[in-house]
């Protein structure tokens, strides 16, 4: 059973926004702050991506939690009504997933950023400029300590 009246209920959705939302906005503040330029959302592609680095034919797709399904704790389903939402969830996880194997196929790279990871910026900015530089995990990790190494000084 819902905690709130029907008419509330539909408040509260019609508020949830699918684009522009506060992570979309952050991560492309901290991508602009790395120098890097962007378009924002080309319907023409499969999904129609967050954001859409052309000359790199790169893309990054800004997931909530919670509607995209993540398994992290604000990925959690509610207690009520999971004969609704697991099926809703399932759904938007498999059409993520088509969409991300198209671009793909059709030569992109695809990178998701998850609300949570909002929370450790720094993390997520080298993340974030690696994939854009096209860096392994292994350069990254070296170009990192070089960094260090040379702050140090």
């Amino acid at each position: 059973m819902d905690r709130v009246t029907k008419a509330t209920r539909s408040k509260i959705m019609a508020a949830v926004h699918t684009r522009d939302t506060g992570a979309e906005r952050t991560v492309r503040s901290l991508v602009h702050r790395l120098g890097f330029r962007y378009s924002l959302t080309r319907d023409d592609l499969p999904g129609k991506p967050d954001l859409v680095f052309v000359n790199r034919k790169k893309i990054i797709f800004v997931h909530g939690c919670f509607w995209h399904g993540h398994a992290c704790r604000y990925g959690r389903l509610p207690k009520s009504r999971r004969e609704y939402w697991e099926p809703k969830i399932a759904v938007n996880k498999a059409r993520d997933r088509r969409q991300a194997n198209a671009l793909r196929k059709a030569g992109w790279s695809v990178m998701v950023v998850w609300q949570c990871q909002l929370k450790k910026k720094g993390a997520l900015e080298g993340r974030i400029e690696g994939f854009l530089n096209g860096w392994t995990a292994h350069r990254n990790r070296l170009v990192r300590r070089c960094r260090r190494h040379v702050a140090g000084f």
